[in-house]
C-alpha cells in the first residue's frame, strides 16, 4: 500500500512516536510509506526510523504557525503524489485532514484518524466545550474511519464523533516492540528503600499534565529521602522549576529534560505517578506496567480502569486534587503489587500485532472506497440511458 502520515515534527511526542514506529513496521513489510513533515529537524532527527521524508524546506520557523504550514504541506504532498489510504496519528491532525477534504474534495484519499486524546473535556470553558463538541461530531463525517485505544473509548467515540458502528475500531495504542517488552520484562523490581523512595513522571511540560499538582502532592507528602524526577520538556519547564523553589522541594525534584530512552529511569525508580487532567491512553503507564512498577495515576481517561488494575497494579486517585494524590504517593511506599499481572496487560500494547491489524483496516478502507467510485462511475454512466427512456 501507498500510505501518507502527516507528523508535525520530529520532536518527541507520544503521537509522533508511535506513528514512526507503525510506519516502520509497514516499511518492512514492503509497504510505501512517507511520513510528510511540517517541518524538518528536531531533536528526535537521529533517533528517526529510515523513512522517506517529505517536506518543504524554508528557512522562517513554522513552530508558532504549525498548523497551517502543515495543511500547506500535506495539500502539496498529495497534489504531486497519489497514495492509497492518508493515516492520521492523533486528534491533533483532524482540522489538517478536514482542510485537505475542503481543498481536494472527491479527489482526496480515503482518512483513517487514531483517536490519541480525551474527548470530553472537563477543563474547557463552557462555551469552548461546546465549540469543541461541534467539532467532535462533525469529525465523524470527515474520516472513513476511527481507531479507538480501548473498547471503553470506542463507546466515548460514538457518543462525542456520532460515528457508526462500522466507522469505529478498537486497537490497542501500539507502544512497546516485542524486543523493549522483553528487555522491559527482565527488570528487577526490588522493594523501595524505608527510607526513601524515587518516585518518576514522564511526558511533556505542558499544562495538560497538570505537574503543579504532582509538586504540590510530592511536597505535601515526601519524607526527607524521598525524589521525584520529571523526565520531559516543554514550555512549563521555567514556571515549574520556579514553583519546585517556592515550595521547598527543589533539591529533591529534578527536572531531567527530553531524554532519548526512558527504560534506564524505568529500571532505577520505584513508582510512575502521572497527574494529568486528560488523556488518551499514556503510553508512560504502558512502559511502567511493562517494567512491573507499581503506577500512581489520576482518572484521566475512560481507559484508566482498563489499564491500571486499582489496588494491584496500581492506585487511581480523582483528577485535580492535590490531597487525593499525596495520599497515594504516601500508600505507594508500603504498595507491592503484582508485576506479573502488570507486564500482563502492557504485552496487549505490542507494536508488530497492532501494525497488522492497522494495515489490515487500511486496505479495507481503500478497498471501500474504490468500490464506492466504481459505483458512483456506474451510476453517472447509467443517468443519460435513464432519461433518454423517459422521454420516449
Amino acid at each position: 500500500m501507498r500510505i501518507a502520515i502527516p507528523i508535525h515534527s520530529l520532536e518527541p511526542g507520544g503521537v509522533e512516536r508511535v506513528a514512526l514506529g507503525l510506519a516502520g513496521c509497514w516499511h518492512n513489510a514492503g509497504h510505501e510509506v512517507t511520513v510528510v513533515l511540517g517541518r524538518s529537524g528536531g531533536s528526535g532527527l537521529c533517533s528517526a526510523p529510515p523513512l522517506d521524508y517529505w517536506s518543504i524546506p524554508t528557512r522562517l520557523s513554522t513552530a508558532s504557525w504549525e498548523t497551517p504550514w502543515m495543511v500547506h504541506s500535506l495539500y502539496s504532498f498529495l497534489v504531486e503524489r497519489r497514495i492509497d489510504v492518508l493515516f492520521c496519528p492523533g486528534n491533533t491532525y483532524a482540522v489538517v485532514a478536514a482542510a485537505m477534504k475542503l481543498l481536494l474534495g472527491s479527489h482526496a484519499p480515503p482518512m483513517v484518524l487514531k483517536v490519541s486524546n480525551a474527548l470530553h473535556r472537563p477543563d474547557m470553558p463552557p462555551a469552548l466545550r461546546r465549540g469543541y463538541a461541534t467539532w467532535l461530531r462533525a469529525q465523524g463525517t470527515v474520516f472513513d474511519s476511527l481507531v479507538a485505544l480501548s473498547e471503553p473509548m470506542r463507546r466515548e467515540i460514538r457518543e462525542c464523533m456520532l460515528a457508526e458502528a462500522r466507522q469505529v475500531r478498537v486497537i490497542a495504542n501500539p507502544i512497546l516492540t516485542r524486543q523493549r517488552l522483553r528487555r522491559l520484562a527482565r527488570v528487577e523490581r526490588r522493594p523501595p528503600s524505608a527510607w526513601g523512595m524515587g518516585y518518576l513522571a514522564a511526558g511533556r511540560l505542558v499544562p495538560q499534565k497538570n505537574y503543579p499538582l504532582l509538586l504540590r502532592a510530592f511536597a505535601a507528602a515526601a519524607r526527607a529521602e524521598d525524589t521525584l524526577t520529571i523526565a520531559g520538556e516543554g514550555p512549563e519547564r521555567a514556571r515549574l522549576e520556579a514553583l519546585a523553589q517556592a515550595l521547598g522541594i527543589a533539591g529533591r525534584v529534578r527536572f531531567a529534560g527530553h531524554v532519548a530512552s526512558i527504560d534506564p529511569l524505568l529500571e532505577t525508580a520505584d513508582a510512575m505517578v502521572l497527574s494529568s487532567d486528560y488523556e488518551g491512553l499514556p503510553g508512560v503507564v504502558v512502559e511502567a506496567l511493562a517494567a512491573g512498577m507499581p503506577v500512581l495515576a489520576t482518572d484521566c481517561c475512560v481507559s484508566m480502569a482498563s489499564l491500571v488494575d486499582h489496588e494491584r497494579t496500581g492506585l487511581v486517585v480523582p483528577t485535580g486534587s492535590v490531597e487525593a494524590f499525596a495520599d497515594g504517593l504516601a500508600r505507594l511506599r508500603h504498595f507491592r503489587g503484582h508485576p506479573d499481572r502488570a507486564r500482563a496487560v502492557a504485552s496487549v500494547y505490542e507494536v508488530e500485532g497492532a501494525a497488522g491489524r492497522y494495515v489490515d483496516l487500511l486496505q479495507e478502507v481503500a478497498r471501500q472506497r474504490d468500490q464506492d467510485r466504481r459505483h458512483g462511475l456506474a451510476l453517472s454512466t447509467l443517468a443519460p440511458c435513464r432519461s433518454l427512456r423517459r422521454s420516449l
